[in-house]
């Protein structure tokens, strides 16, 4: 049953607005205009899925140092590549509900100090076998942080500009991957490979104190979770111009229906279970595509014949394509249908998979193409944050995201798994690129099928 109070405001004599009575929480944050509050905890979430950006691409951009150091092939590294893989996808899972628990900062805080102290680990591994459990742990930590820091994000965002804001922190990603190529050109040869993996560890533990300071609770898992209102009145006077003094009671117009189930039952409850496989589905595709292109690319480069250094900058367009496309989806899906702006960009991704198997002799054309793909591949990628924290309740928003991600995550395991089994049965490149199509073409349709079949709904009271 839905509560409707109404949101009262009192304007007095010298013009400031004054909230009285009981106040829906969404409104307010809805009218508040952006402020330095809202970058601050935008600039934080940009800086773990920096992190995250950085790490995921460092282990490709090392792969051949390290495989030539060790002595051994490269399709060897595949376990070593997917066991950051594995960990991401049980510590989104497992973060999830545990954030729709205990609440966004605390798991942010903890993920971000465990995925530090696990890549300083990874740092000073001697083996493959201590390298693989050393990357699985920082997975595990870095799983539960990006999903946490994207309902945070999405939850003090207004609605009118909601999907740039979750776009906006999202660059972080692939500027991080990118950076990660720039950075790692510079250390490998100054400090070895070693290097790479400890700036990846200092990082993160800088940033930990940063969030322990800086990044408040959400209020709307504070106000839908009973907590204290004055815990709340004094977080959201930080990003609402009027007085909230008078504020008895801080409410979220959503159905209270939801909080009887777990947050996990309530993903395959309906209505929401065709949209949960769905969002699963095409997060898994992009992911396939994803991680083939970021961890093989390097390797799959030098199999067309490109040297090293022209690699390692033709990876880096695909990164830097990728921020325009996160920006430029998050600018779209703000003014028109969310959701057909990530099938056309899946669907334009499966083209221009196709054009880059057919054109790889000409390095500008061919360079051209990688920037365009990660344009549409990185923008439709980036869209289904919005489109899942838009689709669920506050009471498993966390648990909505996280699981898509941790779910979708396993495609990226299969990614890149699977470019280690083709390399090794002697498949060209060009047909690698070729077959990435198909995932694409699989994540357009799961997303075309959500569309139409929730078209009419709006599920989330986000």
């Amino acid at each position: 049953m839905i509560r409707s109070y109404a949101l009262i405001h009192i304007t007095t004599g010298g013009g400031d607005m004054v909230y009285s009575g009981k106040v829906n929480i969404q409104q307010a944050i809805d009218e508040a205009p952006v402020s330095r509050f809202h970058w601050v905890i935008i600039i934080l979430g940009f800086l773990i899925l920096a992190i995250d950006g950085f790490d995921t691409a460092a282990m490709g951009y090392i792969a051949p140092t390290l495989s030539s150091d060790w002595g051994i092939k490269r399709q060897d590294l595949g376990p070593v590549l997917s066991a950051a893989l594995l960990g991401l996808s049980l510590g989104a899972l497992v973060a999830g509900p545990a954030s729709d628990r205990l609440g966004r900062k605390k798991v942010l805080v903890f993920s971000c100090l465990f995925f530090g102290l696990a890549s300083l680990g990874t740092a000073y591994a001697q083996t493959l076998n201590t390298l693989t459990l050393w990357r699985f742990l920082t997975g595990l930590g870095l799983g539960a942080a990006m999903p946490n820091a994207i309902t945070l994000v999405s939850e003090f965002a207004p609605k009118r500009c909601r999907s740039m804001a979750i776009n906006t922190m999202y660059c972080g990603f692939p500027l991080g991957a990118a950076g990660g190529g720039a950075i790692s050109s510079w250390l490998i040869p100054n400090y070895g490979w070693h290097s790479v993996l400890l700036a990846g560890a200092i990082a993160p533990l800088a940033l930990t104190v940063l969030l322990i300071l800086f990044l408040p609770e959400s209020v709307k898992y504070l106000v839908h979770r009973g907590k204290d209102i004055v815990q709340i009145r004094r977080i959201a006077q930080r990003f609402i111009a009027g007085d909230l003094a008078q504020v008895t009671h801080f409410y979220l117009d959503e159905e209270r229906t939801t909080s009887k189930k777990g947050s996990v039952a309530q993903l395959f409850s309906q209505p929401w279970l065709a949209g949960t496989l769905m969002l699963w589905t095409t997060y898994f595709m992009g992911l396939v595509i994803y991680y083939v292109l970021l961890s093989w690319m390097p390797t799959l480069m030098l199999g067309m014949g490109y040297p090293l250094a022209e690699s390692a900058w033709l990876t880096s367009l695909f990164t830097f394509g990728g921020t325009a496309g996160i920006l430029l989806a998050g600018w779209m899906m703000d003014r028109w249908e969310a959701h057909k702006v990530v099938m056309t960009g899946f669907a334009l991704t499966m083209l221009f998979a196709l054009a880059l198997g057919f054109e790889n002799n000409h390095i500008v054309l061919f360079g051209g193409l990688i920037f365009l793909m990660g344009i549409t591949m990185n923008g439709a990628q980036s869209g289904l944050q919005t489109l899942a924290a838009t689709f669920y309740p506050t009471h498993c928003r966390a648990t909505g995201i996280a699981w898509m991600q941790g779910v979708g995550r396993f495609g990226g395991v299969a990614g890149t798994m699977m470019s280690a089994q083709l390399l090794s049965q002697q498949w060209q490149a060009d047909s690698i690129l070729m077959f990435l199509s198909v995932p694409a073409l699989v994540a357009a349709a799961a997303t075309l099928y959500k569309l139409r079949r929730y078209n009419a709904q709006n599920l989330s009271a986000a």
